[in-house]
């Protein structure tokens, strides 16, 4: 992939934009509302990130039951208590896709891309600009969260574009191991956070679950020099963790919250967090765009047999 990691940075605001203005954006919140029942969304690497914001929207928006599933569960999962899938695939035509639709449930795609299946709704957003060349996932994360965000809002595109600016930061890594705080409140932020750092290979990500740390997870911080990226509610418990981590930890990135509206919180921590992945890249004179992958990516990316 071209090193344009710049560019697409600069980008993001647009590509959602463009996105908004050119989808049929009435008849995905209409398909959207009917949803009613138990629902799993499912979604690889940057459409993970996707999966996890729709199930917790759905979840807050149509008061159903939701889970995020990794394809290849659809294998092992007993999904008979289920009725709608909805795969998340900028693509559409993965692996991933295949996999998650290998069932009797009712199929929804959420995607740029529209297929020939009748028995698939599609939940199609159009995009006019070239699409991005990037090895990891930036527009093409944050373009169908932004109309998951728009069904959320009732098709209000205030927030959605007013949150995508860039959050400076300026601090030196302790290592490469990054101790990531967060919970169900933050869980796309933190997803996107893994996702990416791994993928890239700018670090080693290890996510907390809040109150989990205080089970005996402390304990790795004691035995490895770590940077600590902190989801900040400015609850009564981040205010004492806080206090005791500084006592730790050389390096603690807060990613503070602004809204009190859970999902719209999460949606800004995630733009915050995608800075965060460009400031440490750009730290260690990488580029998100144009990673220096694995000759592995080359033999498994597009493996499609028996999983």
């Amino acid at each position: 992939m071209k090193k344009n990691m710049q560019e697409n940075f600069a980008m993001l605001k647009e590509r959602v934009e463009d996105a908004l203005e050119n989808t049929d954006l009435e008849y995905i919140r209409y398909e959207l509302s009917q949803l009613v029942g138990p629902t799993i969304l499912s979604g690889v690497g940057g459409s993970s990130v996707v999966s996890e914001m729709g199930k917790n929207i759905l979840e807050s928006k149509n008061h159903i039951i939701t889970i995020n599933s990794e394809p290849r569960d659809f294998l092992y999962h007993n999904i008979d208590n289920y009725k709608n899938i909805i795969a998340c695939s900028y693509s559409g035509n993965n692996y991933g896709v295949k996999l998650s639709f290998a069932n009797n449930l009712t199929k929804y795609l959420l995607s740029n891309n529209c297929l020939t299946d009748n028995n698939i709704k599609y939940l199609q957003y159009n995009t006019t600009i070239p699409k991005e060349k990037s090895f990891i996932s930036l527009g093409a994360t944050l373009i169908p969260i932004g109309i998951l965000i728009n069904y959320y809002l009732d098709g209000n595109n205030t927030i959605i574009l007013d949150n995508i600016k860039e959050t400076k930061y300026d601090f030196k890594p302790s290592s490469n191991i990054y101790e990531i705080f967060s919970g169900y409140d933050t869980s796309t932020a933190s997803k996107y956070l893994e996702s990416t750092i791994i993928e890239s290979g700018i670090g080693i990500p290890i996510i907390h679950d809040k109150y989990s740390f205080c089970h005996g997870r402390s304990t790795f911080g004691t035995n490895y020099d770590a940077n600590i990226i902190y989801f900040n509610k400015n609850t009564e418990f981040d205010y004492m963790i806080l206090e005791e981590l500084k006592k730790y930890y050389k390096t603690i990135i807060i990613i503070n919250s602004k809204y009190k509206d859970q999902i719209l919180d999460d949606y800004q921590m995630l733009i915050q967090s995608m800075f965060l992945t460009k400031y440490i890249a750009e730290y260690q004179s990488k580029d998100l765009s144009g990673v220096d992958y694995s000759p592995l990516v080359e033999k498994v990316y597009l493996y499609n047999k028996s999983i």
